[in-house]
Parts: structure tokens; C-alpha cells; sequence
């Protein structure tokens, strides 16, 4: 069997007094999607900022194809430049156009030149359907916008492991659908991913495998089907539940 691309080992956080993260361990192979999910506090996002040494473990060891990237001797910037992040509130530079947040990391990371770094960026935003915005602004687009100009960055990038937390949380519920839809065209070309979301619907079209968690550990994992046909634990049966009042179905989103 391959090797894993990317293996978590034991990882625990705390911020102060609060234990977030108590010993949360799992691999990642090429091509895999992982779903996190689990309700509000429960670590799914710390574990992202952790794997991405955005905020370092207080314990335990993330290997980034085999090289462990918790050593404080690691060159974090390379690394970084290997794991892509989509957040949550898109987090773009307000003062670039969407071409220009695109390109920066090839330019100031990978070196390109700038008329490279701008053709590779068009090709990307292409492929997100936002080549026709390359030279908007973030406030001339909309919420969904924004985060597909996000998503195109991390693409650009090439990374090994792209890491989505919660991308679609701050949409309006209109906009949800075309942010899902460029995440599921990414995932069918076989990019390896992380997700945290709720949306249920995105989750059993791409998931190799989904993780559920709360109070900082793993609860429960196993295949879309496993969890939508027979959780074992009442908790996630009664998360599933309450996903289902809230929010619906999105299935129609990804058809």
C-alpha cells in the first residue's frame, strides 16, 4: 500500500486553561478526502492550524510525506508553501485584485516570474470559473467569489494537502452551492483534501472517510456510508440529527 502523504500522531492543544485537543492521531493517502465534523469547539479547526503549524502542538508529531514538520529546525515556509489553507473568512488582501492574491505566493514563495506567476494564476482562476473577475477586487465580489479566488490560491500553489476550514460557514445559503461544486470538481481530479463542514450532502459525494469529533478526540470514523447508514455512537446519531433539522439537505447543490 502507498505511504501515507501526510500522518498526524497524537496530537494534543490547549489554549490556557482549555484542553482542545487530547491525543487526536489518523493518515492521509494520495487522492483521499477526509471530512472533519463535529459540533462548535469540538478541535476541528485547531487540528487544521496545528497540521498546518499555524499554531504548533503542545504534543505529538505531524510527517508531511515522511518528514516530521513539528521540528522546530523544519523551514516552515516550504512547508507551508506544501499545505494549502481555504479559511473560513476567506482572508484575502483586500488592496490586490483577484489575480494578484493568486499569484503572490508563486511570485514571493516559488519564485516565479511575474509574468509566469500571472499566467499560472489566469489558469487557475479558470479552472475555479473566476477568470472573468481576475481583476476585481475582493469588495467587488461577492461572499462565494471570494472564496473560490481562496480556493484558486491554494490551488495555485500545487500543494500536497489542501486544507478547507469550513469554507462555505460565512456564505449566504444562495452561494453555498457554487463554492461546493468547484470543491467537488477539485476532489474528483484527485486532489488529496482535508474538509471540515457540515454540509452532509458534500461529505457522501467525495469522502474516502469521515472523522467525527468532539471534546478533542476522535469519536467515530469510518465511510460516508457507515456514518449516513449506521453510526454506532448516540452522539453522532443525534449530531446527524440535528444536522438534518438545521440545515437540510444539500444534495441538489451537487448534482
Amino acid at each position: 500500500m502507498d505511504k501515507p502523504i501526510l500522518q498526524v500522531v497524537d496530537i494534543w492543544k490547549s489554549y490556557e486553561d482549555l484542553q482542545v485537543l487530547k491525543g487526536v492521531s489518523f493518515e492521509l493517502r494520495e487522492g483521499e478526502v477526509k471530512v472533519l465534523f463535529g459540533p462548535s469547539g469540538s478541535g476541528k479547526s485547531t487540528l487544521l492550524r496545528c497540521i498546518n503549524m499555524l499554531n504548533p502542538p503542545d504534543k505529538g508529531e505531524v510527517f508531511l510525506r515522511g518528514e516530521n514538520i513539528t521540528d522546530p529546525n523544519v523551514n516552515i515556509n516550504a512547508i507551508r508553501a506544501k499545505i494549502g489553507m481555504v479559511f473560513q473568512h476567506f482572508n484575502l488582501f483586500a488592496h490586490l485584485k483577484a489575480i494578484d492574491n493568486v499569484s503572490i505566493g508563486l511570485r514571493r514563495v516559488k519564485g516565479f516570474p511575474k509574468e509566469e506567476a500571472r499566467a499560472k494564476a489566469l489558469e487557475v482562476l479558470q479552472s475555479v470559473k473566476m477568470e472573468d473577475w481576475a481583476d476585481h477586487y475582493p469588495a467587488e465580489l461577492s461572499g462565494g467569489q471570494q472564496q473560490r479566488v481562496g480556493i484558486a490560491r491554494a490551488l495555485a500553489m500545487d500543494p500536497d494537502v489542501i486544507l478547507f476550514d469550513e469554507p462555505t460557514s460565512a456564505l449566504d445559503p444562495e452561494l453555498i452551492g457554487e463554492v461546493l461544486q468547484v470543491m467537488l470538481d477539485i476532489a474528483k481530479a484527485g486532489k488529496t483534501m482535508i474538509v471540515v463542514t457540515h454540509e452532509m450532502g458534500f461529505a457522501k459525494a467525495v469522502a474516502s472517510e469521515m472523522i467525527f469529533l468532539g471534546d478533542g478526540v476522535i469519536i467515530e470514523s469510518g465511510t460516508p456510508e457507515h456514518f449516513f447508514v449506521s453510526p454506532k455512537s448516540e452522539r453522532v446519531k443525534n449530531f446527524l440529527n440535528q444536522l438534518d433539522v438545521l440545515y437540510g439537505s444539500h444534495e441538489k447543490l451537487l448534482k
